[in-house]
């Protein structure tokens, strides 16, 4: 599961991406995607984050 929702989350941050790349998005509209394709990608990052530590914790033992 928590393999679908890091690929979601990319997938979502790209599509984000996109949408600011659209010389027709308004400057409000814009800022509004930036935010949330910064959410994305932070969870994202999180998820890595977590992924290491329980390796870590694995190699360890």
């Amino acid at each position: 599961m928590a393999k679908e929702e890091f690929e979601s989350k990319l997938e979502n941050a790209k599509k984000i991406l996109e949408t600011l790349m659209d010389p027709q998005i308004t400057l409000k509209e814009s800022v509004k995607a930036y935010e949330k394709g910064m959410k994305e990608l932070s969870d994202a990052q999180k998820m890595l984050e977590d992924a290491q530590i329980k390796i870590n914790e694995i190699k360890g033992s």
